[in-house]
């Protein structure tokens, strides 16, 4: 993933934030030699005090042993992303029809070591550590090893520790555009108001300028 110097990442704290509250992902591993990448998709808990990312997957599925082979992974998280009229783009001294058309997104990926968790015990904890950042309101019986209800249905998944070994985030929202020109995106998007409009212009907003640089 390319990241300009405008659209990266203020700090830690920006992207850390932003992936608490998108926590549905890509799991991308290497295939065996010769065969495509396999892609997952998931949920998973991002802990930035742990660095790591948890989660599970069926004992049948087919990504275990490629994991055994390669354990090197990338969790992908792509949102809040719009299409840009070229229009919108167009300097203020230009013809808005040479304005070039983009794409406004926020991703953040993370390369990490994969960990099969396959301890009954260890494997209830990591549920239930799940549980409690996608169900707070509880509602649900513990998970625990060798109890009812899901005690049983523990052999049947493989909880999965993914270590964290780098991070790559990237908040692409016109940040080397000039003022005149993030402010009309702005008003259009808010006039537009589509499926994610009103993120991607808090995005802008929140950001504000950054270095000006060379075309994406």
């Amino acid at each position: 993933m390319l990241i300009h110097p405008w659209d990266a990442a203020t700090d830690d704290t920006e992207w850390q934030e932003w992936l608490a509250a998108h926590d549905f992902g890509q799991l991308a591993v290497n295939g065996p030699a010769g065969a495509p990448p396999m892609v997952q998709p998931t949920h998973f808990v991002y802990d930035p005090a742990r660095r790591e990312a948890i989660t599970h997957l069926a004992r049948p599925n087919p990504l275990w042993r490629a994991l055994e082979e390669r354990p090197t992974v990338l969790l992908s998280v792509v949102d809040d992303y719009v299409f840009i009229p070229g229009p919108w783009q167009a300097e203020e001294d230009d013809p808005p029809e040479h304005g070039v058309p983009t794409s406004f997104y926020a991703a953040v990926q993370l390369t990490c070591t994969a960990h099969a968790v396959d301890d009954p015990e260890a494997k209830a904890a990591l549920l239930q550590r799940q549980l409690g950042h996608f169900q707070p309101e509880g509602g649900s019986a513990p998970v625990a090893a060798g109890q009812a209800p899901y005690g049983r249905q523990l052999s049947g998944i493989r909880g999965l520790r993914l270590e964290v070994r780098e991070v790559r985030a990237k908040f692409k929202y016109a940040g080397k555009r000039s003022d005149g020109v993030r402010q009309r995106i702005a008003e259009r998007l808010a006039q537009r108001n589509g499926p994610g409009d009103a993120a991607a212009r808090g995005h802008q907003e929140r950001r504000g300028s950054t270095l000006p640089g060379t075309a994406r």
